[in-house]
């Protein structure tokens, strides 16, 4: 059983059951919605269109947080690591620190929440906005114990971070209100909690970034095993994360649909802001020289832009509109379905993409698609489709999934 259980902490899982239940859609067993395949190929040439515009060079990088700390045609990150004069050990260290910091913060802010940068006055909502807000929290030192090292993520800082401080850094308040906020200082606290209770995983005592020194210690890692050794070492960080028999599987959930036998009939694993965050440890690792395989071992990310997209072009169908209404839970059955098909459909989507543009796989990996196509895609035509370019479907988020 256990055995069974910790297959689910793989991204294989979550491919396997995403496309048992693309299969359950196409059969016109789901009751939420059916999927109208095609559809696909326009929403292909749609998203290969935006990949063009954006990347006319089509020299797409991978999807990563990195992308977000670019504001203005200015890259934040890059400018404070041009200022640096540490070995590239280090400097792997800090990008783990901040990289994991910020990424957990990156649940859904709500359609009300706006960052005001300091530096330019420019006011940036949702997922642009939570990044240059979080680096601007890490570079003040937030979230490390050390006044003398400021660019640090320490347990010890983090297991006492305080909503007071996530607040003040992330300009929340009533007039300004962010979704989840009590949540995602929680995750943090835990996220101390969880380096502590793994010092194998996380090399270098008491601190995140301690984390690089593990995954490089053998010159070689996979992608699917950067995010095996977060889902272990951040299992106990998710507040509504499902345990089974002691085996903690973080962001997954339960639907019927999932007819498999065994312990682990009727789960369906997403680990959405894990994935996030592996694939924003790749560029770290693999500039400190480390080279990383198997890019295309990660899924797609379950999460509203690339799900938005398949139903804003007519892919995914929800069966009675009325849903598109209505605010929903995480754990309810259509959001479980909505999110399961967006993985299996990045999937089948990749390789039409892949044609309108004259790509090869590993020319155009799935993470490039990601970046350059489906999320800005997906975010393009709701700013089209809805005033506060919000998702078709609202989810109550707390914080930690979206």
């Amino acid at each position: 059983m256990a055995a069974a259980l910790d297959d689910l902490l793989s991204a294989e899982a979550v491919r396997r059951r995403a496309r048992l239940m693309l299969d359950a859609a196409l059969a016109g067993k789901l009751n939420a919605f059916g999927v109208e395949l095609a559809r696909l190929p326009a929403t292909a040439a749609f998203v290969a269109d935006v990949i063009r515009r954006n990347y006319p060079s089509l020299a797409v990088p991978p999807h990563a947080r990195w992308r977000h700390f670019v504001s203005g045609g200015e890259d934040r990150w890059q400018a404070i690591a041009r200022s640096l004069k540490v070995d590239k050990q280090e400097m792997a260290r800090i990008r783990f620190d901040l990289a994991v910091t910020s990424v957990l913060l990156d649940a859904g802010a709500g359609p009300d929440w706006r960052w005001r940068d300091p530096r330019t006055g420019e006011t940036i909502a949702r997922s642009e906005g939570l990044a240059l807000a979080s680096l601007a929290a890490f570079e003040s030192g937030l979230f490390s114990t050390d006044p003398g090292r400021p660019l640090r993520a320490d347990a010890m800082k983090l297991r006492r971070i305080s909503a007071e401080e996530i607040g003040r850094a992330f300009q929340a308040s009533q007039a300004n209100p962010l979704v989840g906020l009590e949540g995602r200082v929680e995750i943090l606290r835990r996220l101390g909690a969880a380096v502590l209770e793994h010092p194998a995983i996380f090399a270098t005592a008491g601190r995140v970034g301690g984390l690089a020194d593990t995954l490089a210690a053998g010159g070689t890692v996979s992608a699917p095993a950067i995010l095996k050794a977060l889902l272990v070492g951040l299992g106990g960080i998710w507040i509504n994360g499902l345990t089974v028999d002691g085996v903690r599987l973080g962001d997954t959930w339960r639907h019927e649909a999932i007819d498999v036998a065994g312990s682990t009939r009727g789960l369906v694993p997403f680990h959405k802001l894990s994935q996030w965050l592996a694939y924003s440890l790749i560029e770290p690792l693999e500039e400190a020289g480390i080279v990383v395989t198997d890019l295309d071992g990660l899924t797609g990310l379950a999460e509203y832009r690339n799900g938005g997209l398949f139903i804003d072009m007519g892919v995914i169908v929800p069966r009675e509109p009325s849903l598109l209404a209505r605010t929903l839970a995480p754990g309810e059955a259509a959001i479980v379905e909505w999110r399961a098909l967006t993985v299996a459909l990045l999937d089948e989507i990749a390789p039409l993409v892949r044609n309108e543009l004259g790509k090869s796989r590993s020319e155009l990996p799935l993470a490039a698609i990601l970046e350059g196509g489906t999320w800005a895609a997906g975010r393009k035509i709701a700013r089209s489709k809805r005033a506060d370019g919000g998702p078709p479907i609202a989810v109550a988020s707390d914080g930690t999934i979206f």
